[in-house]
């Protein structure tokens, strides 16, 4: 039982140590982008979209799981929750205890996504500011 609470706990730690690289590597790419030309900004841009457009479509079906999920009757659930640890019912716990596993990873990977999407918007806000300074500056 500890066993599946450490993988759990690893596999969510491990996520947000990703997110956290992510965030470094988005923050670098801020603090750099002044110093760089327009030409490797929208460089930088051009990689971000096509690596944002390869995980696009699982963003959106993590998003949709998660709705899904969110949108469950709650009572309903705490009732049955209840009903199974007076029975102690452990097929029924431990399967709800995958569901908000699951849950969980899936908020994390839709996080993720939002970093990413972030990433692109700012890229493309400090590509558009370089255009409008180049033509004012000619």
């Amino acid at each position: 039982m500890s066993e599946r609470i450490d993988n759990f706990t690893n596999n969510l730690r491990n996520q947000l140590n990703d997110i956290d690289d992510l965030l470094s590597a988005v923050k670098l790419t801020i603090e750099s982008a002044s110093q760089e030309s327009q030409a490797v900004v929208e460089s930088k841009l051009k990689a971000v979209k096509a690596k944002l457009e390869t995980k696009r479509q699982d963003f959106n079906t993590y998003r949709l799981e998660l709705k899904k999920q969110a949108e469950e009757k709650q009572s309903e659930i705490l009732s049955k929750i209840d009903n199974w640890k007076t029975n102690r019912e452990l097929e029924d716990l431990n399967r709800r205890a995958d569901l908000a596993e699951e849950y969980a990873v899936r908020g994390v990977a839709v996080a993720m996504a939002a970093i990413e999407e972030a990433e692109e918007a700012i890229l493309e806000a400090i590509a558009a500011r370089l255009n409008a300074h180049n033509a004012h500056n000619e």
